[in-house]
């Protein structure tokens, strides 16, 4: 089993559903990598700004992010510039990713890519 997470939740939004979204998809990203699957997690569109939020020890998905943070692919590179994350994304030192070269951004990650290497796409 191969599993890509994207997390697309805005936590601007300040909502508990944001919020939930995020832990569901960091605590699947916790039960494929501790049931020996292989798993990838990608922030993505308004996703990106979580990584400014769960770096921060306070945040009270933070102790959880720690446990998948090395199953972080990374950051979606032009959405982290349209939502003003990037600064937060070179500083979390993930990778910018830009697999998927769209007109007129720096590059997205690549679902096509990640689905022909046989990864199961979920959103969150």
């Amino acid at each position: 089993m191969k599993a890509a997470i994207v997390v697309l939740s805005d936590p601007k939004s300040g909502t508990e559903e944001a919020l939930g979204r995020v832990f569901n998809a960091l605590a699947s990203a916790y039960d494929f990598k501790h049931s020996g699957d292989e798993v990838t997690l990608l922030f993505q569109g308004a996703g990106t700004r979580w990584i400014g939020e769960l770096t921060k020890a306070e945040h009270p998905a933070h102790q959880l992010f720690e446990a998948v943070k090395d199953t972080v692919a990374g950051v979606s590179c032009g959405c982290a510039d349209v939502f003003g994350a990037h600064e937060a994304a070179v500083e979390s030192g993930f990778d910018l990713i830009t697999d998927n070269q769209v007109p007129g951004t720096t590059g997205l990650p690549s679902f096509q890519k990640l689905t022909k290497d046989g990864y199961t796409v979920l959103t969150f």
